[in-house]
């Protein structure tokens, strides 16, 4: 009896965590300002937008990435300002560990400065994306 017991309180467990890892999977995280990491035009290899950065890191086989981009691209396409770019996460190693990025895709917003304020790992919504970016522009 005790077996079953524990065998349905693990079950129980991992159902849990299961819910909870897919609902928090894709959400924009807030980023905190107080610890500098800011980006330029040569980190990311590209110009940083006039108001905000959407900064996507990929990988070759990735399919989240594509979906991912195509909701990026479509975002930065509706807001003025706002720029949409793409890394290679194998071609960067270096930023990559820099920045603490463990799967792909990973999306940091940035700011007009290069602060990186919102992260998201994991494909987002279009929704979370607009609002973060409400957040990167408005801040």
């Amino acid at each position: 009896m005790t077996g079953l017991m524990v065998c349905i309180a693990v079950l129980v467990a991992t159902s849990a965590f299961g819910v909870w890892h897919q609902r928090r999977k894709g959400r924009p995280t807030v980023h905190k300002r107080d610890d500098g990491e800011r980006l330029g035009a040569a980190e990311i290899g590209a110009e940083l937008g006039e108001r905000a950065t959407l900064l996507q890191f990929s990988s070759a086989f990735c399919q989240p990435c594509r979906a991912t981009r195509r909701t990026l691209a479509e975002v930065a396409g509706m807001v003025e300002g706002v720029a949409h770019v793409e890394i290679d996460a194998e071609d960067h190693l270096e930023l990559v560990r820099q920045l603490n990025v463990l799967r792909t895709p990973t999306v940091l917003v940035l700011d007009a400065d290069g602060t990186i304020v919102r992260r998201a790992s994991g494909q987002p919504r279009k929704a979370d994306v607009i609002a973060a970016l409400g957040a990167a522009v408005r801040d």
